[in-house]
């Protein structure tokens, strides 16, 4: 069930029985991914780092996992892209593979990628996406001041620069650029549609 405004987010508690600790991005979707491949359900997760971890305040601190812990229900992405379906924790991000130069458009579930605060009023628990996308006739100077505030979630608002929420949606390019899912390239493609399963995931950190 997703977040609902004015109501408390979660529980407190031990660590759910079953619970697998993952360290990074990637090992939270390849296990979400192996499940889901599987027909398997998704364990309780564990924290300790990647852009989920850093949007829900995760401490690195394994070490917590002995006493009671915040325990969130978190939604997941489900990406179509070229045939094949896959899943994201954090993001489904579709831009040239070096940089934010030209077209951009970021789908996130949480606010993070990577040191960039792409979407600050993302919230992984609220049922939707917030999709962050960048005029690829946008011009070099203000492309830069833009990056260069991306680390404080200053980039917006800007006129070349549109945010909005959605929980399904189909992302039509101008041309083909590589898509990548929690950081891991997927595919390269001009349409992608990505689909937000609320609460389909439960993490402790």
């Amino acid at each position: 069930m997703s977040v609902r405004k004015g109501e408390p987010w979660g529980t407190v508690g031990p660590v759910p029985e079953g619970l697998v600790v993952v360290r990074t991005g990637t090992e939270l979707a390849d296990l979400v991914n192996r499940c889901r491949a599987a027909d398997r359900p998704l364990p309780p997760v564990g924290l300790l780092g990647g852009d989920l971890c850093h949007a829900l305040g995760g401490t690195g601190d394994e070490s917590r996992f002995a006493g009671e812990v915040p325990i969130l229900p978190v939604d997941l992405l489900r990406v179509e892209v070229g045939g094949r379906t896959v899943w994201a924790a954090a993001h489904v991000i579709a831009r040239r593979w070096r940089g934010w130069r030209g077209q951009v458009v970021a789908v996130m579930n949480g606010q993070y990628a990577g040191r960039a605060d792409v979407a600050p009023r993302a919230h992984p628990g609220d049922g939707q996406a917030d999709v962050v996308s960048v005029d690829g006739a946008m011009d070099a100077r203000a492309r830069w001041q833009a990056y260069r505030r991306l680390p404080t979630g200053t980039h917006v608002p800007h006129g070349s620069i549109t945010a909005r929420r959605a929980r399904q949606l189909t992302v039509e390019l101008t041309a083909a650029l590589p898509v990548a899912a929690d950081g891991r390239r997927i595919a390269r493609a001009r349409t992608f549609t990505v689909t937000v399963e609320p609460g389909a995931l439960t993490v402790c950190v």
